[in-house]
């Protein structure tokens, strides 16, 4: 994300509570280099367990100070809708 993203808080969090089209959470440190705000710690295992992959377009909308919606599209522009674990858990049929 582009250092002017800073503009928008009293105080850069350290940390983000990403929030994804099912309401799941997820937390991911925040950190400023080369002139960018970029989502460190907890970011790669975000992408890895939502299938972000090259091509994908992901937008980013602030919620709150500390919280961003996040909406992931595919490549044909399609929004990619991905459950968590407890919703997965929530929903399976009972033996």
């Amino acid at each position: 994300m582009p250092l002017d993203f800073t503009k928008h808080f009293v105080a850069m969090p350290t940390e983000f509570k990403l929030r994804n089209n099912t309401a799941c959470s997820w937390k991911v440190t925040v950190k400023l280099m080369n002139d960018r705000v970029t989502l460190d710690q907890g970011w790669a295992s975000y992408a890895a367990v939502h299938q972000i992959k090259i091509g994908y377009m992901v937008m980013f909308n602030l919620l709150t100070p500390d919280t961003l919606k996040v909406i992931i599209f595919d490549d044909d522009g399609i929004e990619v809708i991905i459950k968590c674990g407890k919703h997965d858990e929530a929903f399976a049929a009972k033996e």
